[in-house]
């Protein structure tokens, strides 16, 4: 993922475009753990500085984003259901508004 070491340089006031063409010609030579380094505004060695990012919380971002659109799609549902029993007839029609058929809400004007 190419945004977040984009962000990291530009956070850092790097180039970001140097700083993706220098992390990309490491991982070419075979240096896969080349990363941006804010704080010294280098790209580094990540493992060497012990900076990782492990497997749980990508699956735990996964886990949580599959939930929330599980969530969505229920409240989706109900929404739609229930504008598929609403009551029949509207303002105007017999015992909906006020008496005589008037809409209910604010008195006519004089």
């Amino acid at each position: 993922m190419e945004s977040i070491p984009i962000a990291l340089a530009e956070n850092a006031g790097m180039d970001p475009i140097d700083a993706m063409a220098e992390m990309q010609s490491r991982h070419a030579k075979g240096e896969i753990w080349s990363g941006v380094e804010a704080m010294q505004g280098k790209v580094m060695d990540m493992e060497k500085l012990q900076v990782l990012e492990p497997m749980v919380v990508k699956a735990q971002a996964i886990k949580s984003a599959m939930e929330a659109a599980t969530m969505l799609l229920k409240i989706d549902d109900v929404i739609a259901s229930s504008k598929t029993k609403a009551p029949r007839g509207g303002p105007g029609e017999e015992g909906m508004g006020m008496p005589g058929g008037m809409p209910g809400g604010m008195p006519p004007m004089m």
